[in-house]
């Protein structure tokens, strides 16, 4: 099975990970153009930051080739956001003058809330962002009182947003995590969580033996993770990295009614009839699909092509990508993924696009808008298990969990 995407090149080219490139330029108030001392800049969702000096003017160094959100932010302005591309072989900075405007609306209203109920709402805000593994047990929020937040009960559903960086401590990963959270969504019936936000992170502080221990976090981490499938992809190492792509078709399951409709038959009957509760928990607990796993496996370019951008690629499929990681066992059962018998219980992670196709970079970031759908081994990692774009994983060996 070949699935074309016309207009594009053939060749992926390597990433070139040595190479470092730099961001310089200048921020100013728009509206007298004097220079904007102390604004925070930073490439979203990596480790590269700093802030403007008394004249405006900043500089990232030691850039690792390929697209970024380059992000700037200060009190009472708009944030402004651009995306940059550091080329591989770049001889000079590239350069990005910013003005900022000031802020004149709010983006959300004010909710007025009980202390019993913003509570409520933040354990479980934070089940649902932060996770509840083993990682997100070692991570805290500093600053809590610095989220708003607004749950749907009828609809089952929780927001939740903050008009300044949240500040995460994730001691699991060594990382202070800056996170300017601009939407974030809970689909109780779906059971889909979705956000929008800019994070910096930083290195914690520690001793040599912690700093190792962080580091060995990190690999176990990245190692099958979706940013290292992206990046494999790209380099054309699917089957030498572990990973084996297959086509998953799938159909709805004519014997299981609408998840919404369950949900609200179970907890009307629940208070009211024990028997028609169990009936329709019964229906729910039916397959959401009916599945079948092509089980051929797929070449790099079956699926994915670079573009005529440098550093930018594509992929599409039909139907769903089912993505399986052979040097690690999935350890906890996952009923809605499908699983053939035969079938070792390699982790397993399946993607759906909302498009024909989808962009990403060489650094195994996805830069399409709204980005794919996660199931499995990889939707079970929250912002506890978050690492930087610009990470690279170290020179200790992954020690397969067979």
């Amino acid at each position: 099975m070949r699935f074309y995407i016309p207009l594009l090149f053939l060749l992926f080219p390597l990433m070139v990970l040595a190479q470092t490139g730099s961001i310089t330029g200048k921020v100013i108030r728009m509206d007298n153009k004097s220079p904007m001392a102390k604004a925070s800049v930073f490439l979203s969702n990596s480790s590269y930051g700093t802030i403007t000096n008394d004249d405006g003017t900043f500089t990232l160094s030691g850039l690792k080739p390929g697209q970024y959100e380059l992000v700037v932010t200060s009190v009472g302005f708009e944030d402004f956001n651009k995306t940059i591309m550091v080329p591989r072989d770049a001889k000079e900075p590239v350069r990005v003058d910013v003005e900022m405007i000031v802020k004149t609306t709010q983006l959300h209203e004010v909710v007025i809330t009980t202390p019993e109920n913003w509570k409520r709402n933040y354990e479980q805000f934070v089940k649902l962002f932060l996770g509840e593994s083993a990682n997100a047990k070692k991570c805290k929020i500093l600053n809590p009182h610095s989220l708003s937040f607004l749950n749907h009960k009828a609809k089952q559903s929780l927001e939740a947003w903050s008009d300044e960086f949240i500040e995460i401590e994730n001691k699991a990963l060594g990382y202070k995590v800056k996170f300017l959270l601009k939407e974030f969504n809970y689909n109780g019936i779906d059971n889909i969580i979705s956000w929008e936000g800019k994070i910096l992170f930083n290195e914690l502080p520690g001793s040599v033996s912690q700093k190792k221990q962080w580091e060995e976090k990190r690999n176990d981490i990245y190692y099958g993770s979706n940013m290292h499938f992206f990046r494999s992809l790209q380099n054309a190492k699917l089957s030498e990295d572990g990973f084996a792509v297959m086509i998953l078709e799938r159909k709805p399951n004519p014997n299981r009614p609408q998840q919404e409709m369950l949900m609200k038959k179970i907890n009307f009957w629940g208070q009211n009839n024990i028997d028609s509760a169990n009936k329709y928990r019964r229906l729910y607990n039916l397959p959401k699909y009916d599945e079948n796993l092509i089980r051929q496996p797929l070449k790099e370019t079956d699926i994915a092509r670079a573009t005529e951008q440098p550093g930018v690629f594509v992929i599409g499929f039909p139907e769903h990508l089912y993505v399986m990681y052979t040097k690690k066992r999935e350890e906890e059962y996952m009923a809605d993924i499908y699983r053939p018998l035969d079938m070792p219980n390699y982790q397993v992670s399946i993607i759906t696009l909302h498009t024909q196709y989808s962009m990403f970079d060489m650094n195994g970031s996805i830069i399409s808008t709204p980005p794919p759908l996660f199931e499995g081994t990889w939707s079970k990692n929250k912002v506890a298990e978050l690492l930087p774009v610009d990470y690279v994983p170290g020179e200790l060996v992954l020690k397969e969990k067979l």
